[in-house]
């Protein structure tokens, strides 16, 4: 039970670092804002099939959690990479 309740208190975290990112982005429209706040979003969906796994699902949602987690880190380092500021 404890599991359960700090793995949605971490998919809320995320989730809400996901949202300030994106709103940010809207806002002053920095490209890095939107990778960031797209990876944020892809570990918040990867957190959520953690939940449902640990939950409801009887099945491993393992591999899928692990390719969503990996495409997630990719946009970010996509957006360090290519869409930083450059001095």
């Amino acid at each position: 039970m404890f599991q359960l309740v700090v793995t949605l208190l971490g998919t809320l975290t995320v989730g809400l670092c996901a949202v300030l990112l994106l709103r940010a982005y809207a806002s002053v429209r920095k490209p890095l804002l939107l990778w960031s706040g797209m990876c944020f979003a892809g570990l918040t969906v990867a957190n959520a099939l953690l939940l449902v796994e640990a939950g409801a699902s009887g099945q491993s949602l393992y591999t899928w959690r692990l390719a969503i987690g990996a495409i997630s880190m990719v946009m970010l380092v996509y957006g360090l990479i290519f869409e930083s500021d450059q001095p």
